[in-house]
C-alpha cells in the first residue's frame, strides 16, 4: 500500500536538483548566530512563493511560513539557520571562504560545522512538497527557520518576541539533525535524547605579585588550580552512579610573565546533565566549590560567576516517539534505529516547551554507508568520520538531501496525512 507520505516523495527527484543548488549556496554563505539575514531572506522569499504566510524578524532573524490546508492538526517543524566561527578544510568546490565579525568585534571565519545549511534546505524540501500536492494531506503546516541555535538562545529569541502570537499554537513539534552516521539512516529515541548543558565563566581575584615574593600575595594561578581539580571531585564523588552528569573546564587565562604572579584569573566551564534535578545539583557545586576555594585561598574579593549559553534538556514525547518511528520502520525498514543518547545539546525543545506541544527530535545521517561501516569495524570510526563542529564535518550533499527531506516529509505525515 503506497502511503501519503510515499506519494508526496514520489515527486522528490524533480526537487533534488534545485535544493541541492541551495544547499550549496547556503554552505557557501555562512552567517553567525543572529547575523543570518541573507539566510532568512532567501527562506522568507521561498515560503511565499509556495504560497505560505510568512512572518519574517521574529526573535532578531527568524522565520516562519505557515500553510493552511483545512481541517485537521496543526503541525510544527524547524530548522535552525546558523553558522561557526571555524575555517573549512573541507577542499569542496563550494567549500565556505567566508568571513565575518563576531559578537566581540573580531573578525573570524565562517563554516556551517554543523550541518545547518543542509537542515534549512530539507525543510524547504519538505514545504515544497506539501504546498504543491495539497490533495493527501490535511490541516496546519509551520515551517519555523530559527536563528542562534549554536549559542542557545535563539529559541527562546523567538518566543520571547512574540512566536505564539505569530502563529497557530501546534499539536506536536518535529526536529531534526545529520550527524556523523551513514546517509541512509535514521536514529530516534523516546525520553532524554540530547542534554542539558550550561556554560560558566569564572572570574577569581588574588593579589598580584613578584615570583620572588610569592608570600606577598595571593596567587590566582594556584588558586584556579584547585578549583579545576577540586571540580572534578563532583562527578566522581558528589553524583549518585547511575547519574549522569559532565563538568568541563575548557579555559584557564592568568598571567603573561613568568616572574609575576598574577592578580586574576578566569575559568570557561561547561556543564551537561540529563534531568533538571542533576543539572541544580552541578549549578550549586560549581559555585559552592569556586567560592570555598576562594575562601581558603584569602581571596581579597568575592569571585564572580556569570552563567551562559544554557541549552534546555531535549525530553522526547514518548507518545510522538512511539508514532513517528513506526513510520519511520515503515518507510526506511532496518535503516531505522534506535538513537544513543547524546551529550550534545539543542534548543529546539524550548519552542514547543513554551507553546505546550508535545516534540520529537531526532537525527540522520549525512557519510557514506561503506566508509562508516567499515571504519566502525576497525575501531577507527572517531578519525574516519568528522564530528560536528570539525572543519571537515561537510555532508555528503546527495543523498543525504533527499534523506532528510524524507525522514521529515514522513514525520509530518504522520500526523497530516488524510485518515490517520
Amino acid at each position: 500500500m503506497v502511503t501519503a507520505a510515499q506519494t508526496l516523495l514520489s515527486r522528490l527527484d524533480d526537487l533534488v536538483p534545485r535544493h541541492l543548488e541551495l544547499y550549496e549556496d547556503l554552505h557557501r554563505h555562512p552567517e553567525l548566530s543572529h547575523q543570518e539575514h541573507r539566510t532568512a531572506g532567501i527562506v522568507a522569499d521561498r515560503l511565499r512563493e509556495l504560497g505560505y504566510e510568512v512572518t519574517d524578524g521574529i526573535g532578531g532573524t527568524g522565520v516562519v511560513g505557515v500553510l493552511d490546508n483545512g481541517d485537521g492538526p496543526t503541525v510544527l517543524a524547524r530548522a535552525d539557520m546558523d553558522a561557526l566561527p571555524v575555517r573549512e578544510e573541507s577542499g569542496l568546490p563550494y567549500a565556505s571562504t567566508a568571513t565575518g565579525t563576531d559578537a566581540e568585534g573580531d573578525e573570524v571565519p565562517l563554516m556551517h560545522a554543523c550541518g545547518h545549511d543542509m537542515h534549512v534546505a530539507c525543510l524547504l524540501a519538505s514545504a515544497q512538497l506539501l504546498a504543491e500536492d495539497r490533495g493527501g494531506w490535511a490541516g496546519t503546516f509551520i515551517a519555523l527557520f530559527q536563528p542562534a541555535e549554536e549559542i542557545g538562545i535563539g529559541a527562546t529569541s523567538m518566543v520571547d518576541d512574540g512566536l505564539a502570537q505569530a502563529i497557530p499554537i501546534p499539536d506536536v513539534a518535529l526536529g531534526q539533525h545529520v550527524m556523523g552516521l551513514p546517509h541512509d539512516t535514521v536514529a530516534s529515541r523516546p525520553g532524554p535524547a540530547m542534554s542539558a548543558a550550561d556554560s560558566a565563566r569564572v572570574t577569581v581575584h588574588g593579589r598580584g605579585t613578584h615570583g620572588s615574593m610569592p608570600h606577598s600575595g595571593v596567587d590566582a594561578v594556584l588558586l584556579a588550580s584547585s578549583i579545576v581539580v577540586r571540580l572534578q571531585g563532583i562527578v566522581a564523588r558528589e553524583l549518585a552512579p547511575d547519574q549522569f552528569g559532565v563538568v568541563t573546564v575548557g579555559s584557564i587565562r592568568a598571567g603573561s610573565k613568568s616572574n609575576v604572579i598574577p592578580g586574576e584569573a578566569t575559568l570557561l566551564l561547561n556543564l551537561r546533565s540529563y534531568d533538571d534535578a542533576t543539572r541544580s545539583q552541578l549549578r550549586e557545586a560549581v559555585e559552592r566549590i569556586v567560592r570555598a576555594e576562594c575562601e581558603a585561598s584569602g581571596s581579597p574579593r568575592p569571585p564572580e560567576i556569570t552563567w551562559t549559553d544554557p541549552f534546555p534538556l531535549t525530553d522526547n514525547s514518548p507518545e510522538v516517539h512511539a508514532r513517528v518511528s513506526a513510520a519511520f520502520t515503515e518507510h526506511f525498514g532496518d535503516r531505522a534505529i534506535a538513537m544513543d543518547r547524546s551529550t550534545g545539546s539543542e534548543d529546539f525543545s524550548d519552542i514547543p516547551r513554551a507553546l505546550g506541544a508535545p516534540y520529537l527530535y531526532w537525527v540522520w545521517g549525512g557519510f557514506d554507508p561503506e566508509t562508516w561501516h567499515r571504519a566502525a569495524e576497525e575501531g577507527t570510526l572517531h578519525s574516519t568520520i568528522p564530528g560536528n563542529h570539525a572543519s571537515t564535518f561537510v555532508p555528503v550533499a546527495e543523498p543525504t538531501l533527499r534523506t532528510g527531506t524524507s525522514t521529515m516529509t514522513v514525520a509530518l505525515m504522520t500526523y497530516l496525512a488524510k485518515g490517520v
